[in-house]
């Protein structure tokens, strides 16, 4: 591994840790396998490493962006997680909801009316918002 790579690694698994949290992270990395253990680099390298930790937008409209596009793509699983990071990235339940009314408009109505009450379920177990 270069030490351009190692750098990217450790700056990602440090932007993944304040994004998703310490526990999120140790639960992942208990997790792997030899099997997705390259997977895990990968993600934590690029995504992480370059992607999340470019100075350009904040964590809280990386946050947004990155719900309104798992919303799109309908992987709720993935889009539930990020907005549970929102109590880290600063986004707010206000901000989720613009995203998610842009997912309406852009990708459809049933991407959106699916992540709305995924949305909702996920700030109810996080004890706040309308619907908690």
């Amino acid at each position: 591994m270069t030490e351009a790579a190692v750098d990217r690694l450790s700056q990602g698994m440090k932007t993944r840790r304040a994004v998703l949290s310490d526990a999120h992270v140790e639960r992942s990395e208990a997790g792997k396998t030899e099997l997705d253990a390259p997977f895990q680099v990968l993600i934590t390298e690029a995504a992480w490493g370059h992607v999340w930790s470019r100075p350009n937008w904040s964590k809280r409209e990386r946050s947004m962006v990155t719900i309104a596009l798992l919303a799109g793509l309908g992987h709720y699983e993935e889009m539930a997680m990020h907005i549970r990071a929102t109590a880290r990235t600063g986004a707010t339940e206000e901000d989720v909801r613009e995203a998610l009314l842009h997912v309406a408009i852009y990708a459809g109505v049933p991407a959106a009316n699916h992540a709305f009450k995924i949305a909702k379920q996920v700030y109810a177990e996080m004890g706040q918002g309308e619907s908690a």
